[in-house]
């Protein structure tokens, strides 16, 4: 794993991403099922049918933690291989028959036009350089190859905004000091989910970055969005 050296942002220091996953990874998937009643196996079933996989196509996941998202992605038949920055992350895939590796996603040890696509699930709030990121995406997509991004947003209708804010903020960590092997962890991804852009201002970033075609669709009446982007 690469390291950086002073971030703009120390929160999202790579060794201290990578630490704080390692700290949650035994109880992590267990504890997204719980806190969020299910949902996130929707969630991965609806990325992997917005990229569209073919057998014989090879696709990057990013963030893959212990590999359920990767392992979902595999069952297109496509050549999926999982990346995430935290090793005790990726010692919790014992079970699953997917290829995972360590790596940093602002240097991604891959060749330039490798994949046909890359997706990756709640990562990329997590990076301390986004630009950087969909950048080090953009290089190793081949042309014409597609991103679908997963990832926290903001609902639209006003009266659950402010209820999924209270949940975020309130119930979240309570959920978690109940359930998580890091409950400390969860405070920070709350602060890092009311914090992220909403749809409209990250779809225009991703825009910015070189990705054509840009698009997003809302799940869960916007509290978690797809955006989509072609190379």
């Amino acid at each position: 794993m690469s390291q950086e050296s002073e971030p703009d942002t120390p929160g999202k220091e790579p060794r201290r991403i990578a630490a704080m996953f390692d700290r949650v990874a035994p109880a992590y998937d267990r504890t997204n099922t719980v806190m969020f009643a299910g949902q996130d196996r929707r969630w991965r079933k609806a990325t992997r049918e917005a990229l569209s996989l073919q057998p014989g196509e090879r696709c990057l996941d990013l963030g893959a933690g212990t590999g359920v998202s990767t392992a979902e992605l595999a069952r297109s038949g496509a050549d999926v291989i999982g990346l995430d920055i935290s090793i005790g992350m990726l010692k919790e895939h014992a079970d699953r028959q997917v290829p995972l590796v360590a790596g940093d996603a602002l240097h991604l040890p891959f060749a330039d036009d490798t994949f046909n696509a890359v997706t990756g699930s709640y990562v990329i709030r997590n990076v301390v350089d986004v630009d950087a990121c969909l950048a080090e995406i953009l290089r190793v997509l081949q042309p014409g190859g597609r991103l679908v991004l997963c990832e926290v947003s903001h609902p639209s209708w006003k009266p659950y905004r402010a209820a999924h804010g209270l949940f975020v903020k309130r119930i979240m960590p309570k959920i978690a000091a109940r359930v998580a092997s890091d409950p400390e962890a969860y405070r920070y991804l709350a602060e890092s989910t009311m914090n992220w852009p909403d749809q409209a201002a990250f779809a225009d970033q991703i825009v910015k970055a070189g990705y054509r075609k840009v698009a997003w669709r809302n799940l869960a009446g916007g509290a978690v969005a797809l955006h989509r982007g072609f190379k």
